[in-house]
């Protein structure tokens, strides 16, 4: 059975984007377009994967991040955004991401990589 990898971006274009690769690639993607569907989705599904954008409405990253923490979580995070600030990146990392991809310094498939590295050693 693929490996089920949650993209959460609000961002349309490359959110479909992300999927179409990841499906090419042999993974079952689900979207959420903020962090409170994310919550929800990882309720209810097995998810291996988290792709978490933190510039989102309704519930951004930084918060969805914070919620996941509270509950324990155990599904690995890697936060893809333009935030490239390290004070940014510590917190991300401090609430528990195993990752930080800044997207617009990024190609796709560079994403792909990372997310089959993290999976790998799982």
């Amino acid at each position: 059975m693929a490996q089920k990898i949650l993209i959460v971006e609000d961002e349309e274009a490359l959110a479909a984007s992300l999927e179409l690769k990841l499906e090419h690639t042999g993974y079952h993607v689900v979207r959420a377009h903020n962090g409170r569907e994310a919550l929800d989705i990882l309720d209810k599904e097995k998810i291996d994967i988290v792709l978490l954008d933190l510039v989102m409405p309704e519930m951004n990253g930084f918060e969805t991040l914070e919620e996941l923490k509270r509950r324990g979580n155990r599904v690995p995070v890697i936060v893809t955004t333009n935030l490239s600030q390290g004070e940014d990146l510590q917190k991300a990392k401090g609430l528990g991401a195993v990752d930080y991809i800044v997207k617009a310094d990024t190609p796709l498939k560079v994403i792909v990589a990372r997310i089959q590295e993290e999976l790998a050693d799982r």
